[in-house]
């Protein structure tokens, strides 16, 4: 899910949250952007009725020299029933995205609501997770989307990751905050890591985060590029840039993937993440299965030779 997209259906379960989107609305919509999208769908009407009576008109001349002069009638009929219809769709159109508009404000209450009940919830689990070692770098690392963008010096800084929060503001259609605190490390000062997306004056999606302070020659941001630049000579395969970098980007708030992805499916269920299986334990287990199963026909094999023999 994106800044702009908008929330149309809430599906919850105990474990695991499915939030659905309507794209014709923006959930962190301004009035102005509204009043811009109803500009565009009034001009969008007005564009294909005049497209409908330029084709109706066409095909009344053609009908008229394929038909001759008797079905005129018949035609202007017809062009009048199209037309009609089209306006009558119209009208049926302007009541479904109507009722549309306000199913979106109402699963929005709805959603506002719940987000304080799951409030003491989210304390709670916080609080167990501050039990286990190494629980988010873990969860990090296990998900696809987000260990693409982990370097091992990045995995290394995220082992002192000990507590993530996700924040949506009061009004959740003005935007959320996602604070990553940390045990002191040898590679910023910082206790506390924000990224904050919300609604600039303008009514356009926006950022802003902390500065991280990086002790002498920890900048993990820095070096991923200086490693890119030595790697690059020698080989085409780039390292990814540091997942630091993240909190430096604000080229693209609305569409944020890395923020979308803790927010919207790692926030809700991260156990899911924390505890899917090591790849490589798994593979490493069937080669040792497939090694015993091939000594023990290798066995069988020479047991039959010694039989014939004898």
């Amino acid at each position: 899910m994106c800044l702009t997209s908008s929330l149309y259906i809430v599906w919850r379960s105990a474990t695991h949250v499915v939030i659905a989107h309507r794209d014709c609305r923006s959930k962190y919509e301004s009035p102005v952007q509204g009043e811009h999208k109803n500009n565009r769908r009034i001009l969008s009407r007005s564009l294909l009725l005049q497209r409908t009576k330029n084709m109706s008109a066409s095909t009344a001349k053609v009908s008229k020299k394929e038909l001759n002069s008797n079905h005129d009638g018949a035609d202007e009929t017809s062009e009048k029933e199209q037309q009609e219809a089209i306006e009558h769709i119209d009208e049926v159109q302007n009541e479904i995205d109507r009722l549309n508009e306000q199913a979106s404000e109402e699963i929005l209450k709805v959603e506002q609501k719940y987000n304080k009940l799951r409030q003491p919830f989210f304390q709670k689990r916080s609080e167990l997770i501050a039990k286990i070692p190494n629980f988010w770098v873990t969860t990090f690392v296990n998900h696809p989307q987000v260990s693409a963008l982990l370097g091992e010096e990045d995995e290394e800084a995220l082992h002192y990751l000990t507590r993530v929060e996700v924040t949506e503001f009061e009004d959740i259609k003005s935007g959320y905050r996602i604070d990553f605190y940390f045990d002191e490390n040898p590679y910023f000062e910082n206790k506390v890591l924000s990224k904050e997306f919300h609604l600039n004056e303008s009514g356009d999606p926006s950022s802003k985060s902390t500065e991280i302070k990086w002790k002498s020659g920890k900048d993990l941001t820095k070096r991923s590029s200086q490693t890119q630049n030595k790697a690059g000579r020698k080989r085409q395969h780039e390292e990814p840039e540091s997942f630091f970098t993240w909190f430096t980007d604000h080229s693209d708030a609305g569409a944020d993937e890395l923020g979308e992805v803790i927010k919207d499916d790692i926030w809700p269920n991260p156990l899911q993440y924390y505890l899917v299986p090591d790849m490589d334990e798994e593979e490493g287990e069937g080669d040792e299965d497939d090694d015993e199963e091939e000594e023990e026909e290798d066995e069988g094999d020479d047991g039959e030779d010694d039989a014939e023999d004898d």
